[in-house]
């Protein structure tokens, strides 16, 4: 069932409309780890969707449509036995068995469409349990309903913490550590600015396609391609500590460390492509910086944190072996460069860009140049906050959870999100081209060597 007419419907984003072509469509998989077995999920899991996950968003309950060749949201009828999915797998398995079945369900899931006629988000309930969990809930998302800012907050919403549920879950603050004085950048860094911003913007115009590498295949339509899925944790505490000693940011940190361990497992399977040419896709969110707000907060006008899709993407080239000497320098040379980029407006001007091609031109001419951009580099980095005490969904404990971006034309995605003092890396790679424990093995090396570097130096100041 249908409410209302053409008239006056939402219109879906110019994010929104990109990421849900025929070119490309995104998803966001958010998988919830348990302490215990999932016990009368179904029911529980129904309670809430209907009486605190549908009302957040008028979005949960709606479809896009096509109005006047622009994509619009129309409120429908939601049948929420259609959204949720309790797969059976065989019984009695070992934990190391059901970890593959799971891979295997996340490969599934993200490069299957979703039904036609139905808002665009699935729940799946793993009840089988794990080497990482008793059982697992995956929430599946269509990129067009929000970014990671705002699903993540419609995902805390539907949860509690595990400690008093009537207390708030709090975050660590998302405001910069480069908060130098704002009189003098204007005087001292316009000159950089603007040379940074045309130096970027030309970069990109002539960006060639990435070398092909031991983490870039030559195959087309990676995306729906099937894919291995690996995460990894890190104490929270001793990347900060690094962070700290260096003089740097936790992102620079943890986007540092994926280029050398990138690097290093590169290098041990072929040696020449120590040198390659390979490109990084840093998302950038494009609010203003502060802390997560409220859902009603968000959903407001004018809000300076809303809700939607507002992010963009730096395109950072990956440091060489060759180039830098030590573990210490590829913090410092991301440092830099992932500094000179949001010191440029290319990104937003590309931004721009697609809103009058999508505007006056093609909706899909936009999503074909953001296909080709992302298709031509070799990784996508995406980065999360997540809250700082434990969660609960329906009184089970969450003992762990990351995430995924289907749908990317890429074999090697990487997100990362903090939880309860620890870090998770989430690798979403192409099946049969990037050995993951070899991958991880690697991580866990540059890690090592960067906290061997940040060991020498007592702090150091950037």
């Amino acid at each position: 069932m249908e409410f209302g007419n053409l008239e006056g419907l939402e219109p879906v984003s110019p994010n929104g409309q990109y990421f849900s072509s025929d070119v490309i469509t995104l998803s966001v998989l958010a998988v919830l780890e348990f302490e215990i077995p999932i016990i009368d999920a179904e029911s529980q899991t129904m309670s809430l969707l209907k009486n605190v996950f549908l009302p957040i968003s008028p979005r949960f309950s709606s479809i896009m449509v096509e109005n006047d060749g622009k994509k619009e949201w129309r409120r429908v009828e939601v049948k929420l036995e259609d959204h949720v999915n309790i797969p059976i797998f065989p019984s009695n398995l070992s934990p190391e068995s059901y970890d593959e079945y799971l891979e295997d369900y996340l490969s599934r899931l993200s490069t299957e469409r979703y039904p036609q006629g139905k808002p665009l988000w699935e729940v799946h309930i793993i009840k089988y349990p794990t080497s990482n969990a008793a059982g697992n809930v995956i929430f599946k998302f269509h990129h067009a309903l929000g970014d990671g800012y705002s699903l993540m907050g419609a995902l805390i919403s539907t949860l509690q913490r595990a400690d008093n549920p009537s207390l708030p879950l709090t975050f660590p603050s998302r405001q910069r550590s480069e908060s130098k004085k704002r009189e003098n950048f204007f005087v001292t860094k316009i000159f950089s600015f603007a040379c940074n911003t045309i130096s970027d913007i030309w970069w990109g115009i002539s960006k060639k396609e990435d070398d092909l590498t031991p983490i870039k295949s030559s195959n087309d339509a990676i995306e729906f391609r099937p894919s291995t899925i690996a995460t990894m944790t890190f104490s929270l505490d001793q990347l900060k500590s690094i962070k700290n000693k260096f003089g740097v940011t936790l992102n620079d940190v943890l986007t540092g460390m994926i280029f050398f361990g990138t690097r290093l497992y590169m290098q041990e399977i072929d040696q020449s492509s120590s040198t390659a040419d390979c490109t990084a896709m840093v998302l950038l969110n494009t609010r203003l910086m502060g802390d997560y707000m409220p859902i009603e907060e968000m959903i407001k006008p004018n809000s300076k944190m809303p809700w939607g899709n507002r992010f963009t993407f730096l395109q950072v080239p990956i440091p060489n072996l060759t180039e830098l000497s030590n573990a210490e320098d590829f913090i410092r040379h991301t440092h830099k460069m992932i500094k000179r980029k949001r010191n440029s407006l290319a990104a937003h001007f590309t931004s721009r860009l697609l809103e009058i091609v999508n505007k006056f031109g093609s909706r899909e001419a936009s999503s074909r140049y953001i296909h080709r951009t992302l298709k031509n580099s070799s990784m996508v980095i995406s980065n999360m906050i997540g809250p700082v005490e434990q969660m609960s969904l329906a009184n089970h404990p969450i003992k762990g959870f990351y995430f995924l971006v289907p749908g990317l034309p890429q074999g090697f995605d990487i997100t990362i999100v903090n939880y309860m003092g620890n870090v998770r890396l989430a690798f979403k790679m192409e099946k049969g081209i990037i050995d993951p424990q070899k991958l991880k093995s690697c991580m866990e090396n540059a890690l090592d060597m960067i906290v061997k570097d940040s060991n020498k130096n007592p702090k150091l100041n950037n």
